[in-house]
């Protein structure tokens, strides 16, 4: 009988861990649904997000940006660009306006990489 109440009380503790499980993925799956459906339907939104940023002109003026996935990334095309052109480049971290994964407007200069 002993053995019996040992595999019922696993079988609870098994039951909970996979109802949080599904519980915290389908919270995760929700904002991951919410960001695919803000992408599609072309929704603006604000956020901090990592910038390869082009100047140009004496005194450099921000010319062009581009929205970069991560530190690193930006740094490799930064260093590729600065190689192949006259420009100033500069990785930074920068509060922007952004829609379909795209940066429209900078807001703020957080952090130069």
């Amino acid at each position: 009988m002993s053995k019996f109440k040992v595999v019922i009380v696993l079988l609870i503790f098994f039951g909970l861990y996979k109802g949080y499980v599904a519980f915290s993925e389908f919270e995760l799956g929700v904002s991951n649904r919410v960001a695919e459906i803000e992408e599609k339907a072309e929704i603006e939104r604000q956020g901090e997000v990592i910038a390869l940023m082009m100047y140009l002109g004496d005194p450099p003026q921000l010319n062009e940006h581009l929205l970069v996935k991560n530190k690193s990334k930006c740094l490799e095309m930064k260093q590729i660009a600065e190689e192949t052109s006259f420009a100033y480049y500069e990785c930074a971290v920068v509060d922007a306006n952004l829609r379909s994964g795209k940066i429209i407007s900078i807001n703020n200069e957080l952090e130069v990489l």
